[in-house]
């Protein structure tokens, strides 16, 4: 008798929400978005594509990378995903106060992440930040942040 494989479930679009979940959860990103772009804090702009026109400060949920990470006893991913920072501002740090917050939030948060991810039906074995990087764009106004996390997942 051959038992049945577990249907596989990526875990992708799961981390895209929870990182978008825990952003806007968040009252210090929601201060120091609001902070930047001087007004009052309301909900965080955490966008997976920023609208034509986008106001600044945002936080885009980008690019992601997944790959197997499967142990002997459950299906795993090894997943990259990369968070933006972008503000409107000849300085880099009111967009260095807010990467600085989004790695707080995440970096080595297993238990938080967890929770943010255990409705998708995946839990989070290991989370780091592994790089943050500084940008300037063409225009001398425009301040870049790019965060890349890594996300060690099991599913459940």
């Amino acid at each position: 008798m051959t038992l049945p494989l577990p249907t596989y479930v990526s875990p992708a679009s799961a981390v895209q929400r929870a990182f978008v979940a825990g952003l806007r959860a968040d009252a210090a990103i929601a201060s120091l978005l609001a902070t930047a772009a001087n007004v009052t804090p309301a909900t965080p702009a955490v966008v997976d594509q920023p609208a034509e026109g986008q106001a600044y400060p945002y936080i885009r949920v980008g690019e992601h990378l997944s790959i197997p990470d499967d142990d002997l006893t459950s299906m795993g991913r090894d997943v990259t995903e990369t968070l933006h920072v972008w503000t409107k501002t000849r300085g880099t740090s009111p967009g260095q106060a807010i990467a600085d917050r989004v790695g707080a939030l995440f970096h080595r948060q297993v238990a938080y992440m967890s929770g943010l991810l255990a409705a998708h039906g995946h839990r989070c074995v290991r989370i780091s930040l592994d790089f943050e990087q500084a940008l300037t764009d063409p225009d001398p106004q425009i301040r870049h942040h790019v965060l890349r996390f890594r996300v060690i997942t099991a599913q459940v």
